[in-house]
């Protein structure tokens, strides 16, 4: 879990570098919001994956801590499902 930690708080900050990069370019068709939606929600699964992890390595109910787990399990990978989303989305149709 510490390992998940650490790499869901690094990759929800590298989705908000790429909603940044994709709003300094400055176009706004269809496809890039698309994109920038995707990094902006896989954004915010990767906060609620860090904090249910924190939750999980600070509670001292094994139950609650098992059910933390598994949620933050599937936060992540919805999270970085939708990260490769929107990376498929900007290259076959932004750049």
């Amino acid at each position: 879990m510490l390992h998940l930690l650490s790499l869901s708080g690094t990759l929800a900050g590298l989705c908000i570098t790429g909603v940044t990069l994709v709003h300094t370019f400055g176009r706004s068709t269809v496809p890039e919001t698309i994109a920038d939606d995707a990094l902006a929600v896989s954004s915010l699964l990767f906060l609620v994956c860090t904090y249910t992890i924190f939750l999980a390595l600070r509670t001292k109910r094994p139950a609650l801590a098992h059910f933390l787990e598994n949620a933050a399990d599937i936060l992540f990978l919805l999270a970085i499902t939708g990260m490769v989303v929107s990376g498929f989305i900007m290259v076959y149709t932004v750049w």
